[in-house]
């Protein structure tokens, strides 16, 4: 007999469920996860103090979560490319250059935001 789809509060509790073993993984595996996920729980409460409005702190703490979620997905790509085999091949090393890429973007938009913040 064919396994049924979760649906209602089920698939929500499912979900949540897949999240935080997404994120357990990442903490465990991912140094660069770690290192930013410790930059959040740092600088987030700086922020919250330092932003001069409810604006500020919303956008000095969330470009510091927007890192994370990049960084998630950067070692999404980088897992499934792994995944794929250990050969080199030009597109896997595109993929994984620009997930990369992808991710020192949301860490200059960390210094962009903060600076602009801090400093008017």
């Amino acid at each position: 007999m064919p396994k049924t789809k979760a649906t209602g509060i089920r698939r929500i509790i499912n979900a949540a469920g897949y999240s935080w073993q997404g994120m357990k993984s990442a903490y465990q595996n991912e140094a660069a996860f770690r290192q930013e996920l410790w930059l959040l729980l740092v600088l987030g409460p700086i922020g919250c103090y330092v932003g001069e409005t409810l604006l500020q702190k919303a956008i000095l703490v969330t470009s510091l979560l927007f890192v994370l979620v990049v960084e998630l997905l950067n070692s999404a790509i980088e897992s499934v490319v792994d995944r794929i085999g250990d050969e080199h091949h030009e597109l896997s090393g595109r993929a994984k250059d620009m997930a990369s890429a992808a991710v020192t973007i949301t860490l200059i938009m960390v210094v962009i935001v903060w600076g602009s913040i801090l400093l008017a």
